[in-house]
């Protein structure tokens, strides 16, 4: 009899959550030209991190619009709304949603008839994309809300673009309490991936990201005499030698690290050697131990080198974003969740990247699972990268990121 009645709830919850599906993915239909204007108007007015002041307001009220109740100015710009149904208690644990809100510092060069109305300032990391999706699954949850496993807690961050990240700020102003938050998920587009298909990376997945900038001071003089000066250019490319066996033999070969120097400057001429040169790189690694020894070693050497040729170097690390690792179980029940949504050709198996994401923050807290939108199409033009100015989407990618941010709260019981 108890296996009988086992089997009969078993096909019970089948049989709900495969109906929950079904209205999820025909309300994302539904909303689809909804979504769509509203990733327009954000994509339209971009504002910088910090900065989101009508990005918030305007996300407010679409929240209002659909019954929540939403608070605004949490870690400085940010948004964040409730919802849970009829038979949710204030003790219960809530699953957090997250989107982002800024934008980039870049002249736009789409021709889109919605392209940034702002000089110099463009949504071209998809934050624009990610915040319209979480609207539109906030309305399809707030509709499901007595249906939901547990509370859904909205979360819209500013400020992921800049150090020390937004999710610094919320966390400090308390978005993982009130209800306490026991898990959450964000999406980030993905334009290296088409549109229709999602990707996932259970453990390590995204590096820890710092920034090293180097001022060398040394002694200016004619070129043709630089055995009275104190060259920072040489003191600066000896450094940049030196300090790449950080990489290549003080680091453990099984840990991904990487650093790398995209400015040099010295304003020096044919026949001058300058006074001082500067240099800006990111360091990059998935240990946080590894980190703490690099940065101590990045820094000796670089103080070590300019005193060996008489000059003198002045260090400033800004630490940004610790490493992210999705939560493996949390991952997977996503993952699943998309494979019978989607069908599993869709759904790939992403590789770790050095890239940074202050999500990685959350993710020192709770179980997270930060997962990809694919959003390209090559027949319609639509390949750039993100943080290029001609970046943009295949607007379909929208049903699909609104599907699966809603489908989450959920998935743990597919």
């Amino acid at each position: 009899m108890y296996r009988l009645d086992s089997l009969c709830l078993g096909t019970m919850v089948s049989q709900m959550i495969s109906s929950i599906h079904d209205i999820i993915l025909k309300r994302s239909q539904e909303l689809f030209q909804k979504v769509k204007s509203i990733r327009e108007h954000i994509h339209a007015n971009p504002e910088l991190s910090y900065q989101e002041h009508k990005t918030m307001e305007f996300v407010a009220k679409q929240l209002e619009t659909i019954g929540l109740k939403p608070q605004r100015g949490v870690g400085k710009t940010g948004v964040i709304a409730l919802i849970k149904g009829d038979h949710h208690s204030g003790n219960d644990v809530a699953i957090g949603l997250r989107a982002d809100l800024d934008a980039l510092p870049i002249v736009e060069e789409t021709s889109a008839d919605y392209k940034s109305t702002v000089d110099g300032v463009m949504h071209a990391c998809g934050h624009d994309v990610h915040t319209a999706i979480l609207l539109g699954a906030a309305e399809i949850l707030h509709e499901l809300r007595n249906q939901l496993p547990q509370p859904v807690k909205l979360i819209f961050q500013p400020g992921e673009e800049k150090n020390p990240g937004g999710a610094t700020y919320m966390i400090k102003d308390g978005v993982l309490q009130n209800p306490k938050v026991s898990r959450m998920v964000a999406l980030h587009v993905f334009p290296e991936m088409n549109v229709g298909h999602v990707g996932f990376k259970e453990g390590l997945y995204m590096a820890s990201c710092d920034e090293v900038y180097i001022t060398i001071h040394g002694k200016g003089g004619h070129g043709a005499m630089p055995h009275q000066c104190i060259d920072p250019i040489m003191i600066g490319a000896n450094m940049l030698q030196s300090m790449q066996q950080v990489v290549s033999r003080a680091c453990d070969p099984k840990v991904p690290c990487v650093l790398s120097f995209g400015h040099f400057e010295a304003l020096g001429a044919t026949n001058v050697i300058p006074s001082q040169a500067i240099l800006k790189g990111t360091f990059r690694t998935m240990n946080e131990s590894w980190r703490a020894e690099a940065l101590s070693l990045i820094e000796n050497t670089a103080h070590q080198i300019a005193k060996a040729a008489g000059g003198k170097a002045e260090i400033t690390i800004s630490k940004g974003y610790p490493y992210l690792e999705n939560d493996p179980k949390l991952t997977s029940s996503l993952r699943s969740t998309a494979q019978t949504v989607l069908g599993a050709s869709k759904v790939a198996e992403l590789p770790i990247r050095l890239t940074a994401e202050d999500f990685s923050f959350y993710a020192q807290e709770i179980p997270v699972c930060f997962f990809r939108l694919g959003v390209r199409n090559e027949e319609k033009g639509i390949t750039f990268g993100v943080h290029h100015p001609k970046f943009n989407i295949d607007d379909d990618a929208l049903k699909v990121g609104v599907q699966m941010m809603a489908l989450a709260p959920f998935s743990e019981s597919n």
